[in-house]
């Protein structure tokens, strides 16, 4: 498979050198910005699963119904904490 080129990117003095300061022994500038781009393509796919995980469970939940309004989870967990300070014993003195 032939490779192909990111296009490069001008940034800032100061910027550059902070990526050459933090650069591992042998590591070059280029293999850092390869991995710093396969990392972001890696955050974004996950992140667009994570969304589209979260809409198709949100349609299922509309669905069947089987979904409870966020004031209703925030009081029982508010009554849990409650419950939970309540049987919390009291500070030693």
């Amino acid at each position: 498979m032939k490779t192909a080129t990111i296009p490069s990117v001008r940034v800032e003095p100061e910027l550059r050198a902070e990526v050459e300061h933090l650069l591992a022994e042998g590591e070059s500038m280029s293999e850092f910005v390869e991995e710093a781009v396969r990392s972001a393509v890696r955050q974004r796919q996950n992140q667009s699963a994570f969304i589209a995980r979260g809409l198709r469970s949100l349609e299922g939940a509309r669905q069947t119904r089987g979904y409870i309004e966020a004031d209703q989870v925030l009081m029982g967990l508010d009554a849990k904490l409650a419950l939970a300070k309540a049987r919390k014993p009291a500070p030693r003195s």
